[in-house]
């Protein structure tokens, strides 16, 4: 197990959490937005499952703007 991977998957996982709630608090949440982070969430929980069970090696995705 990749302690220094799923650290980072942990960092990405909790700020995709903080931009989705930056982005709801909006007054005017753009709805693709949030579907993207979503998507983006589930895919790093996928990865973080993944990684912490040592079934496949994982890459980290770079967080996009």
């Amino acid at each position: 197990m990749n302690h220094r991977l799923i650290g980072r998957l942990r960092n990405q996982q909790h700020q995709l959490e903080q931009m989705l709630r930056d982005e709801l608090r909006r007054p005017r949440p753009d709805p693709l937005v949030i579907q993207d982070l979503k998507r983006r969430k589930l895919q790093v929980k996928d990865e973080l499952f993944m990684a912490e069970s040592g079934l496949i090696p994982v890459t980290v995705r770079m967080r996009h703007a």
